[in-house]
């Protein structure tokens, strides 16, 4: 399973996805994450130029272009929330502290149907 949750450098989770500057794209199988990348996305910054709908689009781009099966975050809005269900995505709210960990257990709450 594909899983993005937002990152600190150090490691550990940033609690803000739609604001979040890295992004971390996880391969998680059998509750152990197998694959790891960091990627700089400046949510951030992009967040305040233009209107909501393009942010939404570019954070949605950039999860269908990495093949993300799901989302760990601490938290996020309604409209955020609504556009990854529209997008079939597995969604894990009040994530914190080690984002691998936090990655890893997500796994764990979507069903080992959906595991490789």
């Amino acid at each position: 399973m594909i899983v993005a949750v937002p990152v600190h450098a150090d490691g550990t989770l940033d609690p803000r996805w739609g604001r979040a500057q890295r992004l971390a794209i996880a391969d998680v199988g059998d509750g152990e994450v197998v694959d790891w990348a960091e990627h700089e996305v400046g949510w951030g910054e992009a967040h305040d130029e233009g209107p909501e709908g393009s942010h939404h689009a570019r954070i949605a781009r950039f999860l269908r272009d990495h093949d993300v099966e799901a989302v760990v975050a601490d938290h996020m809005g309604a409209g955020m929330r609504q556009m990854l269900a529209k997008m079939q995505l597995h969604v894990v709210l009040g994530a914190e502290g080690d984002a691998r960990a936090a990655a890893a257990a997500a796994w764990s709450t979507t069903g080992e149907t959906q595991a490789p």
